[in-house]
């Protein structure tokens, strides 16, 4: 049976949530990931969890070891990836503590390893230039759409994920540049490990978990993280409820 493999991982170690859970250590050609993968079942299905910051959340977005994480799911034979990530909005309409699939994506980063192919193969033949129109797989959107109106929950179908570099959070006037440029949602995480999941061929999709209005609005205060990491929590329900719905969906590779 396919195995799926969940990026996240902050909050999902929960023994109420993973069935059966084993740690495996992982070696890659690019290290080690972020942290040991957690094998074991959620809904009924077979899993391979990574923790993308570190169990203890110790890793910042911009040193996370995305090719290492990417591999090492690979390697345990993961046919889907779902990962989750916190972000902010750049919509009124989308608000803090709902939850966004999104259907495309903005890489804004600026110092991180964003391939594999470090070189190419003799012969223009033999470039390897990834199609990445559109980012996310279709079908796992698909079936998480489906699960989270099933459950009844705060979800919006499609949007622009805008990856910073982080650790800072925007400044005002970079916040509404996203807007001009039609992002609905700004995170730390999401890229390059989109662009690496399609380099390796495997189907992937986001559970976009909103925390804030990042810093467009001028009538409030700056982000401050407590506040975040609060409404994060309560986020965490709502995706783990959604796992467990969807998660028998994805029985067979896309």
């Amino acid at each position: 049976m396919s195995i799926v493999g969940i990026i996240g991982g902050s909050g999902l170690e929960n023994p109420q949530l993973i069935e059966n859970a084993r740690e495996v250590t992982v070696d890659t050609p690019y290290g080690p990931p972020s942290a040991p993968l957690l094998r074991g079942r959620i809904g009924g299905r077979e899993v391979a969890l990574l923790a993308r910051h570190g169990r203890e959340h110790t890793i910042p977005p911009s040193q996370v070891n995305n090719r290492a994480n990417l591999l090492a799911l690979q390697e345990q034979g993961c046919t889907h990836l779902l990962a989750s990530a916190a972000c902010g909005s750049l919509r009124q309409d989308i608000g803090p503590g709902e939850l966004v699939i999104p259907d495309q994506l903005i890489d804004f980063t600026r110092f991180r390893a964003v391939t594999f192919h470090d070189h190419f193969p003799p012969g223009i033949e033999n470039a390897r230039h990834t199609a990445l129109a559109d980012p996310f797989a279709a079908e796992i959107r698909k079936q998480l759409l489906m699960a989270g109106r099933h459950l009844e929950l705060p979800l919006h179908d499609g949007g622009t994920m805008l990856t910073i570099e982080g650790p800072r959070f925007s400044t005002r006037a970079e916040s509404r540049m996203f807007q001009l440029w039609g992002a609905d949602l700004v995170n730390m995480t999401i890229a390059p490990e989109a662009v690496l999941a399609a380099e390796l061929g495997l189907p992937y999709a986001v559970v976009a978990m909103v925390t804030d209005y990042d810093s467009w609005k001028e009538d409030e205060p700056p982000l401050q993280v407590p506040e975040l990491v609060a409404v994060f929590r309560g986020n965490l329900e709502k995706l783990s409820r959604l796992l467990i719905t969807v998660l028998p969906r994805l029985a067979n590779p896309i």
